[in-house]
């Protein structure tokens, strides 16, 4: 395979539907890269001392989107190496042990991934216009 033919990607997904960790992590499998980084974001079932049946998220898609490229955006400028991105949150209701957010970074190395899907969770947490209820 050329390395032209296997062009950096980003998939961003909002949906309502229970994620997929095969699917997010098959979206960003390249043969020039050694290394996938995995986030998962279940909800748990305890808050503050609280008991936790589920979370409801809420969000403006096309901001969110919006968002969600630019962080895209920024990896790419500071990890140059990283090849594909995926980012899926769910929105509407999430049961206790389900995802709410998935994101996966493919690189060459193993450093770049791990840093930039830390910075994508912890970016999407603070910009993006996603809410908690």
């Amino acid at each position: 395979m050329e390395e032209g033919k296997d062009v950096p990607k980003d998939f961003i997904k909002l949906k309502s539907e229970k994620l997929s960790v095969d699917e997010v992590s098959e979206l960003v499998v390249s043969p020039y890269c050694g290394a996938v980084s995995l986030f998962i974001g279940t909800t748990r079932n305890n808050f503050e001392g609280k008991k936790v049946i589920h979370l409801e998220y809420e969000a403006y898609p096309s901001m969110a989107e919006t968002e969600i490229k630019k962080i895209c955006r920024d990896v790419r400028q500071k990890w140059p190496s990283v090849k594909h991105i995926a980012v899926h949150r769910r929105l509407g209701v999430v049961p206790v042990t389900e995802a709410s957010v998935i994101i996966a970074v493919s690189s060459p190395h193993r450093a770049e991934a791990l840093e930039a899907v830390i910075y994508c969770i912890n970016t999407l947490k603070a910009s993006a216009p996603i809410w908690k209820k």
